[in-house]
């Protein structure tokens, strides 16, 4: 195998583990929000509007996290700086 083929196995595989990795932490941390928003309405219906917006809130934010796993995994994958030093 080439240097080449090397690197882009390597490319391939950490852009995997970055999407993997960052969609297992934004599942987590998603989860715990819902439930803990879920359990505040139940504990104070009245507040539900509120608590809600604050919700949606905190999961775009959250979700933000997933979205920059994205964009590094697609740089590494089609954009890396470090190929034009591969075979020098």
């Amino acid at each position: 195998m080439g240097d080449h083929t090397l690197f882009a196995i390597g490319a391939m595989a950490a852009a995997g583990l970055a999407v993997g990795i960052g969609s297992l932490g934004t599942g987590i941390g998603q989860g715990h929000a819902a439930a803990s928003a879920l359990d505040a309405i139940a504990r104070q219906p009245d507040a539900t509007d509120d608590i809600s917006r604050t919700l949606f809130v905190a999961l775009a934010m959250i979700e933000s996290l997933a979205i920059y796993c994205l964009v590094i995994a697609l740089i590494v994958l089609f954009a890396n700086p470090l190929a034009s030093f591969i075979g020098k």
